[in-house]
């Protein structure tokens, strides 16, 4: 097992690592799933009395204030008082929304991350970033708050399809592509099948939470990790209110390609990173870009009226603040 020190908190990376769950100083404890969750990795926690088990339902269109409204009405009606636990066991769904619920609640109580998925293990549950969707805005409500720890396990990666898995993996290839070539190296030399998925987690956590440690509050270098975000963001929403909702990692592998297109690199490397992407995941059509304007124009990340990204140097270094009009996109 493997400890990875972040700001107030540790990720415990292995087998044993659920075996850190400390409950026993709490009045009472909460473990939000859902109905995926519930059924294939619930009964890997450590049993213990008087726990609450909170089921919501899965999938990024329940990531909204309604189902904040279900999970703070069922801690109220269990008495949880302030000296409680939330267990969030899940992707990042789960992991987004159950942070949020619980630094609300009472104005705030503890929460426990256990990712399930590639996506929240390597970028959702690191760096204390919470909230939910809002207005069909992607992240639009939201806080910074850290867990009491981020507990992974990479068996519960075999509960995932094909296509989670590969959604989840767009985030490692982000960390890659923003700050490490060596990782970008090794990842286009080695087999999808063949990657050893603890080392992948463990470096892609280190990337960021370096990047975390340095900036928590997004100021500054924080701002490397959307790359990929600005175009993938509008394009999640975009399938999203259409009613055909695709996973996260799709969208941001579609915006990475979108960005990479921004960015003032070689047209070599710019080739390199499409045809990467393109011949070793299956994407969705890409939107036009006027159908994505609506959603560009309301970015979190937006300033001076301009569209604002984070793009390549090259790959393995990022800049921030690179601001477009909406006529230069």
């Amino acid at each position: 097992m493997k400890e990875i020190v972040s700001s107030g908190y540790s990720v415990w990376i292995g087998e044993k690592s659920l075996t850190k769950l400390d409950f026993l100083t709490y009045s009472k404890v909460a473990i939000l799933v859902d109905e995926n969750t519930k059924r294939n990795c619930l009964y890997k926690l450590p049993k213990f009395d008087n726990c609450t088990i909170i089921e919501i339902k899965s999938g990024e269109e329940h990531k909204n204030i309604t189902t904040c409204s279900f999970i703070w009405e069922e801690l109220t009606n269990n008495h949880f008082d302030r000296n409680s636990l939330l267990i969030n066991l899940g992707g990042g769904v789960i992991g987004d929304m159950g942070g949020f619920c619980a630094s609300t609640y009472k104005r705030g109580i503890d929460f426990i991350q256990i990712p399930t998925t590639l996506l929240a293990m390597v970028d959702a549950s690191i760096g204390g970033k919470l909230g939910i969707d809002f207005n069909g805005l992607k992240n639009q409500i939201g806080l910074f708050n850290n867990p009491k720890s981020v507990l992974i396990n990479s068996e519960f990666l075999n509960t995932l399809s094909d296509n989670e898995l590969k959604s989840g993996f767009a985030e490692v290839v982000k960390h890659a592509l923003i700050a490490d070539n060596n990782l970008w190296n090794k990842i286009i030399s080695t087999s999808f099948n063949d990657l050893i998925w603890e080392e992948i987690i463990e470096t892609s956590i280190k990337i960021k939470n370096k990047i975390v440690a340095s900036d928590p509050f997004e100021k500054g270098e924080r701002k490397k990790l959307n790359f990929g975000h600005t175009f993938g963001h509008a394009i999640e929403s975009y399938y999203l209110e259409k009613g055909t909702p695709i996973l996260h990692g799709e969208a941001v592998f579609i915006g990475m390609i979108l960005e990479t297109e921004l960015s003032p690199i070689s047209k070599e490397d710019k080739n390199e990173i499409k045809n990467y992407i393109l011949s070793n995941f299956t994407l969705a059509h890409t939107p036009n870009k006027s159908n994505l304007l609506p959603f560009l124009m309301n970015d979190k990340k937006n300033s001076q009226g301009k569209i604002n990204f984070s793009l390549l140097n090259k790959i393995g270094d990022c800049s921030v603040d690179n601001l477009f009009a909406i006529n230069e996109l």
